[in-house]
């Protein structure tokens, strides 16, 4: 086992290219575009209408280096999909997947992962509570950021994470649809009066 083998070539026969495959499920928020690599889920887009999901393919492409395909069929889709749609049914609280990261690193792929395993289904969370679980106590505004640049809302489910007087938030998916999740968790934020 010489050092070669962590030489990053990537057409060497010990580092495949992750392969990744998509999918656009209906939901009652909209289309959602659901990515996936061998490693796991690795992004949820809203909205995804035909030129939505060709700039979050593009932008997929380039950030895993290859070329997703769309494959509905694919096992590495199959539990995803199941799951969301229990979810949205009402019939499933706690999303259980493989999720891969690799889209987001540092503090921001900190703080997700805090939200992924410590706001469960029908809570909120402030953004200085998160900030101070990561021991980080004045980053409310950057783990605003980091909600914002999550790769996999609703399953890493940053709609939890509301301003701490009742206001609800921002929201990469628009505030309606905030509202809507949390409406689905029975939690809507306290009226602002």
């Amino acid at each position: 086992m010489g050092h070669h083998e962590q030489d990053r070539d990537e057409r060497g026969p010990q580092a495949p290219r992750p392969r990744a495959v998509w999918t656009v499920v209906a939901s009652d928020i909209g289309p959602l575009l659901l990515a996936a690599t061998d490693n796991g889920l690795v992004n949820v887009v809203f909205h995804a209408t035909p030129d939505v999901r060709d700039k979050a393919l593009a932008r997929l492409a380039s950030r895993l280096g290859a070329e997703p395909a769309e494959d509905p069929a694919s096992p590495l889709l199959a539990e995803p999909v199941r799951q969301l749609r229990a979810y949205f049914a009402g019939e499933l609280r706690d999303f259980e997947l493989p999720l891969d990261w690799s889209l987001i690193s540092g503090f921001n792929r900190q703080v997700l992962r805090e939200l992924a395993t410590g706001v469960p289904f029908g809570t909120v969370v402030g953004y200085g509570d998160l900030a101070r679980r990561v021991g980080q106590p004045g980053a409310a505004q950057a783990v605003g950021v980091a909600m914002g640049s999550n790769p996999l809302p609703v399953v890493v489910a940053c709609h939890r994470v509301v301003e701490r007087d009742g206001g609800i938030g921002g929201f990469g998916g628009g505030l309606e649809t905030k509202r809507q999740l949390l409406a689905l968790e029975g939690v809507l934020p306290a009226p602002l009066f």
